[in-house]
């Protein structure tokens, strides 16, 4: 259309002379051109130099819903008509995972040995068949044993197959429906009507791009205000219709932009979960890939939530929890094992109400088996959800929600738990320190109860063991606590205490054997340092008590031989000592002794006749009475033993002298007595502590010299020896022979202890 050149117009005087719009408007036109004109026709106006022009866009027919003689030979068949989403013109790029990078090394393999075989000519088959068979077996060791975070990248992965890549292969017909009736058509949400096996659905769900390009016009698959409203309006359609409803969740998350809080983004995603849950009709929802916070939830308000194999589900990302709760995203592996996102894990937790198997290496490895996946579970759950009258529809939507975290109405709570949710700490049991001496006493007094208890059975001491035992249960703790502070482990301990505390898994095992070794070596350095610890031998007595309590704790039903006739012998010896003549001897006996004093008894002559004389008198009454139960005493053989244990110790004493004069032990021996007489009577703290140092170094080093094997070897010929002798001191009852060895051992292992003590005190 040729341009005109309209006729110059003057405009002289006020502005009251000039022609308004309104002026215009009634007249002809600009310029005597019809206003119609100027919309239709090419405008060129030529003022003072310059040109304005306007041409009208061309644009193409628009065909709608599809053409009336599509062709069936299309590439990507007839339904790429019915949307703008077309098949790609080149191949998405394969993107390998981290953690495939091993399968990509085997792939590489085969690809040579075949290359290599076409160059060739020869013949490579078995080793491409045992490659091929090692990679599928790589694939499927990988793939069966996912962790969090792996799935959570396959769910992200650029080439996994989309909402509408799925739709085209699982409906028959599909037709879309944009708008939001409010002037916006958001791309990130897609809808429409489609038919799968002759019945139609409602369809909506998230669209995510395949390339770069499509994600910048999909915006990533993260949805504005707009895109809930459009998602909204077609549930509103398909309620009214009675379409059933199938939603496919596919974002991380609602677009949080300053542009989509202004126009209303949480508004809009509480109007679609409140009424999700009043629609009428069937609803199911299905992961595709990640389903991130309330955008997901927006559309997933559903009968059934359904997952694919590798699909996530969560409140927040991986990343974002880590930052938050560790302050750095590199901590998401740990996040994403914590969050419980993956469709195993919400199928425990009763969120998710199946899974949808993927083929191995994801959904994007075969699309299509995935999709008919996907076709089986709606038809599947579809089936079971139409047959529901809609009040049972309802109440089994909200029942599905309701029921999530295990909360349940009508229950009465506890005030307690309500008032205080915090774990109460365990009252702290306040240890009563008991003397070597009382202890020793309470255990033999117990002992007695148990023998008497094993033959007369109404008289039962259990609970008065028990309570022994706990009490030396604390004790022995609180030992052990005492022990570690003096060597300086208790941090050690305590780090280790913790470790194990967060290392325990659902099952309470340790997860990490390294975990294992670090308490190993632990508590082999512990049990290295253990003896020269200031209290050990404290700790050592009450252990050894311990164990013998422990024993008793089960006694055999049936009372030995040995133990009646040791019980009957304590109670014949307990007789004669508690006769009131015998007590008042002892008395009168030991009025003398104090009044003497410890120095007068050597010079004494007359006090040592009247002991010696008590003495001879027991000894008659008690081999009576041995004799009255049949058991005869050789005089000869008591003598015999006492020599070769007196013997014994001589040579024990000579080789801890010889030590101490060897090994510098003196000058420890000085330092002790130093300490102990600047401490006196009053000792503080410090100086307590290092009298108890230096007592347990010296105790160790006397006990590590005596401890030779050929001291050992000589200690074992004597006990056989003295056994040899005291076996003839019984006549009859042998049992009493292997209590007088044992008891004889014992009286050696004290008599040792007693005079390593006093060789270097």
């Amino acid at each position: 259309m040729a341009s005109m050149a309209p006729s110059p117009v003057s405009f002289i005087g006020n502005s009251a002379s000039k022609p308004t719009a309104l002026d215009v408007l009634r007249s002809d036109g600009v310029f005597g051109v019809p206003l119609k004109a100027l919309g239709r026709a090419q405008l060129a106006a030529k003022r003072r130099g310059f040109t304005v022009s306007a041409k009208l866009r061309k644009v193409k027919k628009h065909e709608y819903p599809w053409p009336e003689d599509p062709d069936p030979n299309v590439k990507g068949g007839i339904l790429s008509h019915l949307s703008p989403f077309k098949p790609l013109k080149e191949k998405p790029k394969p993107v390998t995972l981290d953690f495939e990078k091993p399968l990509m090394d085997l792939q590489k393999k085969i690809i040579d040995v075949q290359k290599m075989a076409n160059e060739t000519g020869l013949d490579f088959s078995d080793q491409i068949i045992s490659l091929e068979n090692k990679y599928q077996q790589a694939l499927k060791d990988l793939y069966t044993h996912l962790t969090p975070i792996q799935r959570v990248n396959i769910a992200r992965h650029p080439n996994r197959p989309t909402f509408l890549d799925h739709i085209f292969n699982i409906t028959d017909k599909f037709v879309e429906l944009h708008g939001d009736r409010a002037g916006y058509d958001d791309p990130a949400v897609v809808t429409g009507l489609g038919t799968i096996n002759g019945r139609s659905y409602m369809f909506m769900g998230h669209q995510k791009g395949r390339n770069t390009k499509e994600n910048i016009q999909r915006n990533f698959g993260m949805p504005t205000p707009h895109g809930y409203r459009k998602a909204l309006r077609m549930m509103y359609y398909a309620d009214h219709h009675g379409f059933p409803i199938v939603t496919f969740i596919d974002t991380p998350g609602a677009y949080a932009d300053l542009k989509s809080e202004e126009l209303g983004q949480g508004e809009a995603i509480a109007q679609n979960l409140r009424t999700m849950f009043g629609l009428k009709v069937p609803i199911v929802s299905i992961v595709l890939g990640e389903g991130g916070s309330g955008g997901a939830l927006a559309i997933g308000c559903a009968n059934k939530l359904l997952m694919l194999e590798n699909a996530v589900f969560y409140v927040a990302s991986p990343e974002a929890c880590a930052a938050i709760l560790w302050k750095t995203a590199k901590a998401s592996p740990k996040a994403a094992e914590k969050l419980k996102i993956t469709a195993k894990e919400l199928m425990k937790l009763e969120i998710a109400d199946g899974v949808i198997p993927e083929p191995l290496g994801g959904a994007h490895a075969d699309p299509y088996w995935t999709s008919q996946q996907l076709k089986t579970a709606i038809v599947e759950s579809m089936e079971e959800l139409v047959k529901m009258d809609t009040e049972t529809l309802l109440k089994h939507r909200a029942q599905k929600f309701r029921k999530i975290g295990g909360f349940q109405e009508g229950i009465p709570i506890d005030p307690k738990r309500k008032v205080n949710m915090k774990k109460k700490e365990e009252p702290i049991v306040q240890i009563n320190k008991t003397s070597e001496s009382e202890l020793r006493d309470e255990v033999e007094k117990l002992k007695l109860r148990i023998l008497e208890a094993s033959i007369s059975p109404s008289e039962t001491p259990e609970t008065g063991l028990k309570e022994m035992v706990e009490k030396l249960t604390r004790e022995i703790d609180y030992e052990y606590d005492e022990a570690a502070k003096a060597l300086g482990m208790e941090d050690k301990i305590l780090m280790v205490r913790e470790e194990i505390a967060k290392a325990r898994n659902v099952q309470d095992q340790l997860a990490h054997p390294a975990l294992k070794e670090k308490i190993e070596l632990l508590k082999d350095e512990f049990d290295k340092k253990l003896p020269s610890a200031p209290n050990y031998s404290r700790l050592k007595y009450k252990l050894d008590m311990l164990k013998e309590l422990s024993k008793a704790l089960n006694p055999s039903k049936n009372s030995t031989d040995k133990d009646e006739l040791r019980l009957e012998i304590n109670k014949k010896f307990r007789e004669i000592v508690d006769r009131p003549d015998v007590k008042q001897k002892i008395e009168m006996l030991k009025a003398e002794i104090s009044e003497a004093g410890l120095s007068g008894i050597g010079s004494n002559q007359e006090l040592k006749e009247k002991v010696l004389h008590l003495k001879e008198e027991l000894d008659s009454e008690f081999k009576a009475v041995l004799g009255s139960m049949g058991l005869l005493v050789n005089p000869r053989a008591v003598p015999q033993a006492k020599a070769k244990v007196e013997a014994f110790n001589e040579e024990v004493n000579m080789i801890i002298d010889d030590f101490v004069n060897s090994s510098g032990l003196k000058d420890r021996i000085e330092l002790l007595k130093t300490e102990v007489a600047k401490a006196g009577n009053s000792q503080d703290p410090d100086s307590k502590s290092k009298i108890e140092t230096l007592e347990a170094e010296l105790r160790q080093a006397i006990m590590g010299a005596i401890s030779s094997p050929e001291l050992k070897e000589k200690h074992e010929k004597m006990v056989s020896e003295v056994a040899e002798t005291t076996d003839s001191s019984v006549g009859s009852g042998a049992s009493l022979g292997e209590e007088d060895n044992q008891s004889k051992n014992d009286e050696l292992q004290v008599k040792v202890n007693l005079e390593s003590n006093r060789s270097f005190v």
